[in-house]
């Protein structure tokens, strides 16, 4: 545990190193950044690269929020690595993924609202695409890798399950044909035996017949009491590998069980909440086995652990829930070997009476938790699959995150594409100046009174093959005077707040190779 807890803290420092270095590296002063992005980034890393083990939804959302802080488009250089590398550990670690589809979903939002607060959509486009190809795609591959791990795990229980199996099955054989014999013995010897006693006894006390006589009944008595004596030991021998027959009477109930367990040295506690009505014969069943077969566990298993038994009736759903948890052993004595099918035969007991049993590491020990009905008749459940069964899930969950890895990203690229699409023609329609408005325009005009005649939107830039700016020009707008068409277009140069000029722009090198 140690070599492993070192070889976890030298992963994070050296993960740490590198996307210290990229922030180093891209936020040197000389080449335009700060040392404040610095002292404020590489700590910051720091602290995400400590919580990637237990929260590593939080460790993304620390390095998209300083990629973020420097530009609203959301990729950085310094940055980019980091949101990369937390995104590919959050799919990793993370067992669902509805907490991070919601991270996702409000980082798209946040940036929207902050791209239109800044008038500058065409930014929130960027932050989309590097959302999708920094964070979800690596995601995703964390995704598929977790999910794979699981299918090789699977796959080594499933081969130890068959292991098992295979013994169990051929301890099952001996065991049913040994309980067969013992049924038979049991009634056929052992109900003569009891009819030879009983005859022998009314012959020993007969008074028609001499001494000799009775006293032959006596030693006929004796011996047929002795003959049931040991039919009771064979059949004990018979049971498994010689385990004595159970000694529990038949309709005990858990209090007086758990008392038998804490006089046999077991600490072991009791809630145990007054029944409402009598339960079924098969849930009463249940309820003790449950509770036995656990308290065996506990004592085989963990020697020396506290052991908490508690049995809750819920009279709304109507039904009885039956907790036995154990906590870790206290070292003193080696726990007993498993053959691993006490709890496939609980298991089977607690379905045919109707209920669930799950059963698990919990708070440091083990857990068993069986849910069976107060009423009677209750249909049992469907068995549980098998690990064969876990392991085709598994395959499955796979090969559906294996195509999602691939699918998800060219669907929400194209998604992105046509939804860019749509925007460039709605903003293309909303930069086309009207020939009216234009020739409205007079040079001159403040740039207060020029803004009302002008569509909503300008071009982002001069388009293709213009002739330059004029010189001593300030900001200069341009509009279209056609839809959809980059040229001819109206150039508005402003200086001082006024209309300096206004010029019809049209790509020169088109002009020089138009036919005339």
């Amino acid at each position: 545990m140690r070599r492993e807890n070192t070889r976890e803290v030298l992963t994070d420092l050296a993960l740490w190193a590198v996307l210290a270095l990229c922030v180093l590296l891209r936020s040197d002063p000389d080449d335009g950044g700060s040392w404040w992005w610095v002292a404020t980034g590489v700590p910051l890393l720091g602290a995400a690269v400590l919580l990637c083990r237990t929260a590593p939804l939080v460790s993304l959302g620390i390095a998209v929020a300083l990629s973020a802080w420097q530009t609203p488009e959301l990729f950085t250089a310094s940055y980019a690595p980091a949101m990369a590398a937390f995104g590919y550990l959050s799919g990793r670690r993370t067992a669902t993924a509805r907490p991070a589809l919601l991270a996702f979903g409000a980082t798209a939002a946040a940036g929207l609202v902050l791209c239109l607060a800044l008038s500058d959509l065409w930014s929130w486009f960027a932050l989309l695409v590097t959302l999708l190809l920094v964070v979800v795609v690596p995601w995703l591959s964390g995704r598929y890798v977790r999910q794979y791990a699981q299918l090789v795990s699977t796959g080594w229980r499933l081969a130890e399950h068959m292991e098992r199996e295979r013994e169990a099955a051929a301890d099952r054989e001996r065991l049913r044909e040994r309980s067969r014999i013992a049924g038979d013995m049991h009634d056929s010897l052992g109900h003569d035996l009891s009819l030879i006693a009983v005859r022998a006894a009314a012959l020993e006390v007969d008074a028609s017949l001499g001494e000799r006589q009775r006293e032959a009944a006596g030693e006929l008595r004796r011996a047929a009491a002795d003959a049931t004596a040991r039919l009771r030991d064979i059949v004990g021998v018979l049971r498994e590998d010689g385990a004595p027959a159970p000694t529990a009477p038949y309709g005990e109930t858990v209090a007086a069980l758990v008392e038998r367990a804490r006089e046999a040295g077991l600490d072991v506690t009791l809630e145990d909440a007054p029944a409402p009505a009598a339960l079924p014969p098969m849930t009463a069943l249940a309820v003790h086995r449950v509770v036995q077969e656990s308290l065996t566990n506990a004592a085989k298993h963990a020697p020396g652990a506290a052991v908490r038994v508690s049995v809750a009736y819920a009279v709304d759903t109507r039904t009885v829930t039956v907790t036995v948890a154990s906590g870790p052993g206290d070292g003193g004595a080696a726990p007993a070997a498993s053959g691993g099918t006490g709890l496939v035969g609980l298991d089977e007991r607690v379905r045919l009476a109707g209920g669930t049993l799950a059963h698990g590491p919990g708070a440091g020990g083990f857990t068993v938790t069986a849910r069976l009905p107060l009423s009677p008749g209750v249909r049992p459940a469907e068995p549980a699959p098998t690990t064969a069964g876990e392991l085709h899930d598994a395959r499955r969950r796979v090969r559906r995150n294996l195509l999602q890895a691939v699918t998800v990203p060219l669907a929400a690229g194209l998604a992105l594409a046509l939804l860019i699409l749509g925007f460039r023609f709605w903003s293309d329609s909303r930069t086309v100046m009207d020939p009216a408005q234009y020739d409205a325009l007079r040079v001159g005009d403040t740039r207060a009174e020029v803004l009302t005649r002008l569509p909503r939107l300008s071009l982002d830039g001069p388009p293709a093959g213009v002739p330059p700016e004029p010189a001593g020009a300030g900001a200069c707008e341009y509009y279209r005077a056609e839809r959809y068409e980059a040229t001819p277009a109206y150039r508005l140069c402003f200086r001082d707040g006024r209309l300096l000029s206004k010029t019809v722009v049209t790509d020169v090198a088109n002009e020089e190779d138009r036919p005339r």
